[in-house]
């Protein structure tokens, strides 16, 4: 008998724009990619399963059933649904296989039953009130049968809304014994396929007789529950990818909720001894071992598999969709183990090498920086040879605009300071972690101390800056810190050289995991996710890179700055020489620095005046090119062309003009159009200057002077670990106190809290003990 299907009768017209669900919109409005892959082998990285062409995505009962397990969870299904027809519109082969029947059939059978009983009571007592009625136990495979047509017609009427047309197939273990039904079974869902109709598949639970224990043939996976029905169908179908969504995040190495579970982010067919199974499922008949012999089963056939959480779409967002986007989301499956550690395993490596690294002294601390920077020197060439072979590399694929080239590329000059630097950092470390800053006196021999240690690990995320790797390791080294490094693949040569020199300075005091540097296919977004791992992010980079990872992060802070929008106002008596010397230095010294100059306030006054003319004079000698702020446009005849917006950072030999009317209306100006970053007044007038300096709410302001001096090697940091415009913990230049939190230590004698009570014998003291100051000479 040929396999059983019911097909949608015809193609719906699309419905109005005003009906699309946006992220359908923005779907259907892409073009769609080319998708074709030759079915044989498992994709071996996250990142490769964009390339999926035809993907089943597995629906467990707990996410399609309702929480009291009768009746289906219309909101999971609906971002289900979503989810399925923008990867439909994309040109991907959908199929779901998907449970509910019987949830849905039980729901209408108690219906059914409450119904009737309340009939047949209100026939034989012929009274209005009702006495309380039980509903029987039902038997699966009548609610199966009672809730099939249900659960279709309601798939139905949600991909509608889409365009997307969906046919039904029930199938039992015997449709896949049986070498004519199985052709059949093929022929149909390529069919269905070819037609751009996604096939919703479940077990025929009205006839499907209970499984059998070990059952399985030689070779071939039993059908007895829908996790081993998909793994069949994903092989049978050449499907590229499987997609099981379960009440779970993934697969974890003991049992979910117990002390020490902690999620798998890849697992390798070898690894099923290391693992403890817990409980099944509230509903259903799986469970997570019936899960992953399913897909072990399904990888030996050439399908990749991923298993998620679809219970929390609030939580877990477009699940289906970050998977096919190679996201890391829930557990996946890989015959490929990579050759190193992963970055979870990094991140612990690095924890521990922190640890041990914050326990020595500080002098040691010391000669590991030390160290480092001979190492720069020493080793000069080995780095600049590294970096030929990444400049080389990005010139010729031209993707690298020429500011990004220019923080890629290294010289001797640079080296030779970032030697100086790190060993200012060497010396500022001596009296870093453990460092009292408050002693108290709370009673007698009971002494209270605050003192400094080390955050944590810290995640630096940085683009085409590889000198900042050093910079970096000596900062965390300095103040005690893990770090995980991820810098931009455009400098992978030189960042790797940098990272081995600094392991290299590190093992000078057997510390040399303190810092990693992550050479994985790692996503930005991933790692942002690592929030029981990770206790600080930094991103050194554009302002695009600092927005995403904000974005990203999940319950871990970021210290940094998105934007640098940063202004020079020359104010009405403001000194020619100076002005000019300023404004130069702050645009054309470094225009791709975040500390660069980008807006331009010139005082009302000045226009038309000698002044004036010479600022326009030098800027074109140095080829920046100008944008006319609105108010300068309007004193033009013929103006240069009129600024986007006023809060453009260009990083680039381009600013923007403005004239303000008053010392006030540049503040003003600032106020709205700036990022709090760094911003400077030039100007004779003490008084003007003060005000500015005191109602200007920006992380650096300055007097006389360029903005190019926000930078932690020139205010004597040593270094930096970026600029930070929060308005907490550390703001500014962010050197080696940035990196540093406290402790409260607290020193007793059998206190007890009781003994301070109104009925106890002691009274507080709160002393306050003098610190001695640090002596760094």
């Amino acid at each position: 008998m040929l396999q059983r299907f019911a097909l949608c009768s015809r193609l719906r017209s699309r419905p109005a724009q005003a009906n699309v669900c946006p992220l359908i919109t923005r779907a259907v409005s892409q073009t769609k990619f080319p998708l074709t892959r030759s079915h044989g082998k498992s994709f071996a990285h996250r990142s490769e399963l964009k390339q999926a062409k035809r993907v089943v995505v597995k629906l467990g009962s707990a996410v399609v059933t309702r929480g009291d397990e009768c009746g289906l969870a219309l909101g999971r299904l609906a971002s289900v649904v979503e989810q399925v027809a923008v990867l439909q519109n994309q040109g991907r082969e959908m199929m779901i296989v998907t449970s509910g029947a019987v949830a849905f059939g039980r729901q209408r059978l108690r219906h059914e039953i409450l119904l009737s009983q309340s009939v047949r009571q209100a026939l034989h007592s012929g009274q209005n009130q009702l006495k309380e009625m039980s509903v029987p136990v039902l038997e699966a495979r009548a609610c199966a049968a009672a809730g099939q047509s249900g659960l279709m017609a309601l798939y139905e009427a949600m991909f509608t809304q889409y365009s997307t047309c969906t046919a039904q197939i029930l199938v039992t273990n015997l449709d896949f014994h049986d070498e004519q039904k199985r052709r059949n079974l093929n022929s149909t869902l390529h069919e269905l396929l070819r037609m751009n109709i996604v096939p919703i598949i479940n077990t025929n639970d009205a006839v499907v007789p209970p499984p059998v224990p070990n059952s399985d043939l030689q070779g071939v996976i039993s059908i007895k529950d829908n996790d081993s029905l998909a793994a069949r169908l994903a092989v049978e179908m050449k499907a590229d990818l499987l997609i099981a969504l379960s009440d779970v995040e993934g697969l974890y190495d003991s049992p979910p909720g117990t002390d020490d579970a902690k999620l798998i982010d890849i697992f390798y067919p070898g690894d099923q001894q290391s693992i403890t199974y817990g409980t099944k499922s509230r509903v259903g008949i799986g469970g997570m071992e019936a899960k992953v012999k399913a897909a072990l089963w399904a990888l030996q056939g050439g399908t990749s598999v991923v298993i998620a959480n679809g219970t929390h779409p609030k939580v877990t967002g477009q699940v289906i969709t970050d998977i096919v986007e190679g996201k890391k989301v829930g557990t996946f499956f890989s015959e490929v183990k990579p050759a190193g550690p992963t970055v979870e395993q990094q991140t612990e490596m690095a924890r521990q090498g922190g640890r041990a690294l914050a326990s020595l002294l500080p002098e040691e601390r010391g000669e590991i920086i030390c160290r480092l920077a001979d190492l720069l020197t020493e080793k000069k060439e080995e780095i600049l040879n590294a970096n030929k072979r990444d400049m080389e590399l990005a010139t010729s694929s031209g993707r690298l605009s020429a500011p990004l080239l220019n923080r890629l590329s290294l010289s001797s000059s640079k080296l030779n300071s970032l030697a100086i630097g790190l060993r200012q950092i060497a010396v500022s470390s001596q009296e870093s972690v453990g460092r009292v800053l408050r002693r108290t006196r709370l009673a007698n021999n009971l002494q209270l101390e605050q003192i400094t240690v080390p955050i944590g690990v810290l995640l630096v995320i940085f683009e085409s800056r590889p000198d900042c790797l050093p910079q970096v390791s000596a900062l965390a080294i300095a103040s005690g810190n893990a770090l995980l490094l991820k810098g931009g693949k455009e400098a992978a040569n030189t960042n790797r050289t940098l990272h081995q020199l600094t392991q290299e300075a590190l093992s000078v005091h057997g510390v040399k995991e303190a810092v990693q540097l992550v050479s994985t296919r790692e996503e930005v977004e991933d790692l942002c996710r690592l929030d029981q791992l990770i206790d600080l992010i930094i991103p050194r980079g554009s302002s695009q890179l600092v927005r995403e990872i904000q974005r990203a992060a999940r319950g871990i802070p970021v210290l940094g700055h998105s934007e640098g929008v940063c202004h020079v106002y020359v104010d009405a008596e403001a000194s020619i020489d100076k002005a000019l010397d300023i404004i130069k230095d702050s645009k054309c010294d470094y225009p791709a620095a975040c500390n660069a100059m980008e807006t331009l306030l010139i005082h009302r006054d000045l226009l038309r005046t000698p002044l004036f003319d010479q600022i326009i004079d030098m800027l074109r000698v140095e080829q920046v090119k100008i944008h006319a702020g609105p108010k300068f446009a309007s004193y033009l005849t013929f103006s240069p062309s009129e600024v986007k917006s006023l809060r453009t950072e260009y990083g680039d030999l381009e600013c923007c003009i403005e004239v303000v009317d008053s010392m006030q209306d540049a503040l003003d100006h600032i106020h709205k159009y700036g990022s709090s970053h760094t911003d400077a007044i030039v100007t004779e007038n003490e008084e003007t200057a003060e005000q500015f300096l005191q109602q200007l709410d920006s992380a650096c302001v300055f007097w006389n002077a360029s903005t190019r001096f926000a930078d932690g090697y020139r205010f004597g940091l040593g270094a930096e670990v970026g600029i930070s415009t929060a308005r907490i913990h550390a703001r500014g230049p962010v050197g080696l106190e940035g990196l540093l939190t406290t402790k409260w230590v607290l020193r007793g004698d059998g206190h007890t809290a009781a003994d301070f009570s109104e009925q106890g014998s002691m009274k507080f003291l709160h002393e306050n003990i003098p610190v001695p100051q640090r002596n760094l000479s």
